[in-house]
């Protein structure tokens, strides 16, 4: 079946674009149960926003320390008690500005029986990750963190309304091309990348393709190790995760 255009009519009006990329990571983990060798898992990673929050219990008490100097109603900084009063110097940078809203739609593979090591990530590219320069290079930093340790890494873009191509950058920020994908990089693509480590010597080694509406999805090499790779069924996660939606 082929690949549908999800970010405009008619299928947007059925459902959203959201719903197809947090079916699509689970229908790739089922899918990856059976193919998976033993000692391997598979996770689904759905993450919209960036909605991290840190908890900081306070414990109001009649008997609190004194010297602590709590000024959160005026605007300053409350302190901790120490030997020595301490003032905070005023901040180097004090702008207002946008929380940075890094999406994350991703299938996770480990070695369980390395303590559960990381080994490939599967990433499938939202709008977001597609908007703004800076949250371009958020995605394209983290991908290249992956590859330098080690972690297999595969995107996948299906979202045809930002014509960004996210591999060609990650590819740029490596100090590589490639040149299947031509003087304009197409808007929607797939790809696997690693790094192939013999002795001193690292390789780059990515298989990549040109995506289209109306067209099968590829099959994309998912590597485990330098000598262990499973098939990567795009076609078949993403038709199951269509009929779970009933989108036709």
């Amino acid at each position: 079946m082929p690949l549908r255009d999800h970010f405009r009519p008619p299928v947007s009006r059925e459902v959203s674009w959201e719903e197809i990329h947090g079916m699509w990571p689970a229908r790739i983990v089922i899918q990856l149960k059976s193919q998976l060798p033993p000692g391997f898992v598979s996770a689904p990673m759905v993450h919209s926003g960036s909605q991290i929050e840190v908890h900081i219990v306070t414990c109001e008490r009649d008997d609190s320390p004194t010297g602590y100097s709590d000024s959160r109603d005026d605007g300053g900084v409350a302190t901790a008690p120490a030997t020595a009063t301490w003032t905070v110097a005023e901040p180097s940078v004090a702008v207002e500005t946008e929380i940075p809203d890094y999406d994350e739609y991703e299938v996770r593979i480990y070695d369980a029986e390395r303590e559960r090591t990381l080994v490939a990530v599967i990433e499938l590219v939202s709008p977001a990750n597609k908007d703004r320069p800076e949250k371009r290079n958020a995605f394209v930093g983290k991908c290249a963190a992956l590859l330098q340790k080690g972690v297999a890494v595969s995107i996948v873009d299906v979202v045809t309304t930002r014509q960004c191509n996210l591999y060609t950058e990650l590819m740029a920020f490596l100090g590589q091309a490639d040149p299947t994908m031509g003087a304009e990089p197409p808007g929607i693509y797939a790809a696997s990348c690693r790094w192939l480590l013999r002795g001193e010597r690292a390789t780059l080694q990515t298989w990549s393709h040109i995506l289209a509406v109306g067209q099968p999805l590829p099959t994309l090499p998912l590597w485990l190790t330098p000598t262990r790779v499973v098939p990567l069924d795009l076609e078949q996660s993403y038709e199951k995760a269509c009929d779970d939606l009933s989108i036709p």
